[in-house]
């Protein structure tokens, strides 16, 4: 999450904390009803060993993963790794910011409908005082999970599958702005909706607050998010729009949707470390992804 946008998301999760803060948080998820293809499921040992993964390359790189340094660049190379290995088509674009070179990692699932795009990603970046492993290894986890799933199953999607791990977030959208801002103005159209994940993992979450892209009406995205969480009597709350990655697609008019598990008990410093997340929470959040990933993906555009 974005430092420069904290106070206002910050006030709006609180605001979302006081409201909901009598409903207790999730118990076990029950199966749900399947889609057009039922969504795979993963437990806590198939999500949490990416953040392990994640801590352990902050420990080796002064306690941090962020923008300009070897942390991130490791990052990027464990989830790129991991890709490339399940037949994703990945590449790195560059970007500058503040004299140094920072990266997006975008993968691509081979097939689907090139001229509708289902996009979903998050950012990998985190600020220089800690490793950011709520903040937000645990949005870049949940979203590598779900591609690895995609590949899994094989999956031949009608919409075609691309997601992303941006740079720089935390100084401000720097890579997903500059990612946006450089697409043709085709790029830019084929974009159905995109999803993004931002601290997914957060301890004692209540409720789980979802994008709501006003401006562009309600989105099928959103719609299907609050359907997932509510078939399994999880409460959400409308977040609105802004403080992540999201934003930099909606400024460009594409729609976008995506959720957030609230600030957990550390954020933005040396301790947003593993026991900052919730195994529970991460993967209930992993596997809202999932659903509404293959909700989308069978679905032609409205």
């Amino acid at each position: 999450m974005s430092s420069r946008r904290l106070p206002s998301l910050a006030a709006r999760i609180l605001g979302a904390v006081l409201v909901l803060s009598a409903v207790p948080a999730p118990t076990a998820t029950a199966a749900g009803p399947p889609g057009p293809a039922a969504a795979p499921t993963v437990r806590a040992d198939e999500v949490m060993p990416h953040l392990r993964a994640l801590q352990q390359i902050a420990d080796r790189n002064g306690g941090n993963r962020a923008h300009g340094t070897q942390g991130y660049a490791d990052s990027v190379a464990y989830v790129r790794k991991a890709l490339d290995r399940a037949g994703f088509h990945t590449e790195l674009r560059r970007f500058s910011h503040g004299g140094a070179a920072g990266y997006n990692l975008i993968a691509d699932w081979p097939g689907g409908d090139p001229k509708h795009v289902l996009f979903t990603g998050a950012h990998l970046d985190s600020v220089k005082e800690g490793p950011g492993i709520n903040d937000n290894g645990s949005g870049a986890a949940a979203v590598l999970t779900a591609a690895l799933r995609v590949a899994d199953a094989g999956l031949k999607p009608t919409r075609h599958l691309r997601f992303a791990w941006w740079g720089a977030e935390e100084e401000g959208l720097v890579g997903s702005a500059d990612y946006v801002r450089k697409l043709s103005a085709a790029d830019r159209k084929a974009i159905d909706v995109y999803l993004n994940l931002d601290q997914a993992g957060s301890k004692k979450a209540q409720q789980w607050l979802v994008v709501h892209d006003n401006e562009h009406g309600e989105t099928e995205a959103q719609q299907a998010f609050e359907a997932w969480f509510a078939a399994r009597g999880i409460s959400t709350f409308d977040i609105g729009v802004g403080g992540s990655d999201h934003e930099s697609f909606g400024n460009a008019g594409i729609p976008s949707s995506g959720f957030s598990t609230g600030i957990s008990d550390c954020i933005h410093e040396a301790c947003d470390n593993l026991a900052n997340v919730d195994p529970k929470t991460e993967t209930t959040s992993t596997n809202a992804l999932l659903g509404v990933v293959w909700k989308l993906a069978a679905t032609a555009r409205h």
